[in-house]
């Protein structure tokens, strides 16, 4: 069966593009449902709206943030229960757009002027269980936690002030390991289970899926319940932690 995938995008040109990124980047095979506005998207995924389980969900979402009758995080809130691996893709690299991006669940962030290879390495970033950030990104990221709020790099290495993000973003901080709520391993499916022992043995999200006949979109969406369930934010966390544990 093959993945299925929605591209909000309003330009034309943007959206093949995309298209052909989302089409390089994985070796399953892709289908692809294209949305030229948030009205478009919405009916698309209609069903959560009416708090029904989605019946055969997207398992990647592609989301611009300015659109003709809205704006993209709309569509993440509405997202914020639907079992996808959101991306934001958008031209947009500043902290009022990122911040409230990632608050609003968005699993990465991807700017679209970046070189098509670079978008393909990124996105295929998901498969090892990373997110998937543009390199700009990514450092913004790094000088926003590395000097905390209110400040931001210049091109020649000097740090000044910046908008401060919303204040809420740190509540979305990685925890350190072994603090905040206590390992409830008894909540954990075999599945998962299954893929946290692989996990521990180092093996990647598309290896674990060949090793137990899945998609490795579904290794994806087990990796995250394993995060949420040990309180943790990467899989050395969870192996540590689960090794600790006598979980593996």
């Amino acid at each position: 069966m093959a993945v299925k995938v929605l591209i909000l995008e309003d330009n034309p040109v943007a959206r093949s593009f995309l298209c052909r990124v989302v089409r390089e980047s994985f070796s399953d095979a892709i289908q692809i449902t294209e949305a030229g506005d948030l009205e478009t998207a919405r009916r698309h995924v209609g069903t959560l709206v009416e708090g029904q389980a989605p019946v055969d969900p997207f398992k990647l979402v592609l989301v611009d943030l300015e659109l003709p009758d809205g704006n993209g995080m709309e569509l993440l809130d509405l997202l914020a229960r639907y079992p996808a691996t959101k991306i934001v893709t958008t031209l947009y690299s500043d902290d009022d757009h990122l911040f409230p991006a990632l608050q609003c669940g968005a699993d990465g962030y991807l700017l679209k002027e970046d070189r098509f290879e670079v978008l393909v390495e990124e996105l295929q970033k998901i498969v090892r269980g990373q997110p998937p950030l543009s390199p700009a990104i990514a450092r913004r990221l790094l000088t926003h936690f590395r000097h905390g709020p209110g400040t931001t790099s210049h091109g020649d290495g000097r740090v000044g002030n910046a908008p401060a993000p919303l204040s809420g973003l740190q509540s979305s901080r990685p925890m350190p390991l072994g603090r905040g709520a206590p390992l409830d391993h008894e909540r954990l499916t075999p599945r998962e289970s299954e893929v946290l022992t692989y996990l521990s043995k180092g093996f990647t999200i598309k290896e674990i899926a060949n090793l137990m006949g899945i998609k490795w979109f579904t290794v994806n969406d087990h990796i995250k319940s394993i995060y949420k369930k040990l309180n943790v934010s990467s899989r050395a966390e969870a192996a540590v932690l689960a090794s600790k544990q006598g979980l593996v």
